[in-house]
């Protein structure tokens, strides 16, 4: 009996590790799930690129001899000048697209005139691809940062500027009604019931335009360079310095993937203003 019990205890001791382990992983899975195939995925990586010498390394590379490129680039500083150059272009076409996407979308939502006059002008350049734009842009403001800063503004501002207008154009009816019946200015109404249903279409819009952003500063840096991590791309596949290559996606996808995270969680905290589909008034 004393043998029998001693067993039932170590099997429910058993039992409750396994569910404390379990519900680790519930509350963990997507974190367990996705680095472990990151692992993965880089293990069979190594083994092909490097290790096994299945594919020449010229071609593909091995994230150890991506590794090891990264850390020449940094250690001898020539990688520095490129990061400052596409940071800059960068920024200064982003915030431009954010400048003034915002709001000249939002008045394309909130006065119907204005969305008549310039909505064909942006439905079509929204349509446009913008490296077929890129020429133009170089013949009109050269090959320096200013064209880059051009092609990055084409192509973030018309996401940003599309979802701010959508945004105006979805504030829920019965809100504007309720604020208008209280004798609220059309100041009022803009700033406590347009402006916040509209500000979760904002970030979204936001969001968006930042992959946009980062598309441009590469298909600048491949078209019409001197500096610039797309630059680097450049001369690096051209001399088939493949590491080199990966080193400067890797860089690109890294900070996309940053700017992309830091808005999503911003976005988050402003769901809730979001108007509900079939929501009951």
């Amino acid at each position: 009996m004393a043998d029998q019990a001693a067993e039932e205890q170590l099997l429910d001791v058993r039992v409750a590790e396994a569910s404390a382990a379990y519900k680790f992983y519930l509350n963990n899975e997507k974190k367990i799930l996705g680095t472990s195939a990151v692992i993965i995925f880089l293990t069979a990586w190594e083994l092909v690129g490097n290790t096994l010498g299945l594919i020449n390394p010229m071609f593909m590379s091995a994230p150890s001899l991506v590794f090891k490129a990264a850390v020449q680039l940094f250690s001898s500083g020539e990688i520095y000048n490129d990061l400052r150059v596409s940071g800059l272009e960068f920024f200064w076409g982003y915030l431009l697209s954010v400048v003034v996407g915002v709001p000249f979308g939002i008045a394309t939502g909130w006065y119907k005139k204005m969305a008549y006059i310039f909505d064909p002008f942006v439905n079509a350049m929204n349509a446009t691809p913008r490296v077929a734009l890129l020429p133009l842009v170089i013949i009109w403001l050269g090959i320096g940062i200013l064209s880059k800063v051009g092609i990055i503004f084409l192509g973030a501002v018309f996401p940003i500027l599309i979802n701010a207008r959508d945004g105006v154009k979805t504030t829920p009816y019965n809100l504007l009604t309720a604020a208008k019946s209280f004798g609220a200015s059309e100041w009022q109404v803009f700033r406590s019931v347009v402006l916040p249903s509209t500000l979760p279409f904002i970030l979204t819009g936001l969001r968006l335009g930042v992959g946009r952003a980062l598309i441009g500063v590469m298909v600048g840096e491949l078209y019409a360079a001197t500096a610039g991590i797309g630059f680097m791309i450049t001369v690096a596949g051209a001399t088939f310095q493949t590491d080199k290559v990966f080193v400067g996606v890797l860089i690109f996808a890294i900070s996309g993937m940053i700017a992309m995270e830091l808005l999503t969680r911003l976005e988050s905290r402003f769901d809730k203003w979001r108007p509900k589909v079939g929501a009951v008034a």
